[in-house]
């Protein structure tokens, strides 16, 4: 399984959004590069705020993993476009946080 790094990027966990940058280290040792915001309704929502931002976007690159090589996910996103693209995205990233 790839090795997912992430970083606070905007370096404030309050801002809205709050950016985030996450490294992929592939088996292989190749690396990809994303820069991630999150809204703060969408970290509310995901998480109850009971886990950090970069927890939930942890969560939430080993999902797309999960489904993808990391070469395909996008280099710059916001974190409420994995819905679009796989419509179970929220329910399952909640239900991690809300055991």
């Amino acid at each position: 399984m790839a090795q997912v790094n992430v970083y606070l990027h905007s370096g404030d966990p309050q801002a809205n959004p709050i950016e985030l940058r996450v490294d992929v280290i592939g088996e292989d040792n190749t690396k990809t590069s994303h820069l991630v915001t999150v809204s703060q309704e969408l970290y509310q929502r995901l998480t109850g705020g009971i886990k950090s931002a970069e927890e939930l976007v942890k969560a939430s690159f080993e999902f797309l993993l999960e489904r993808e090589p990391k070469e395909s996910i996008l280099q710059s996103f916001n974190l409420s476009q994995i819905q679009k693209y796989f419509p179970e995205y929220e329910t399952i990233i909640s239900s991690q946080f809300f055991k």
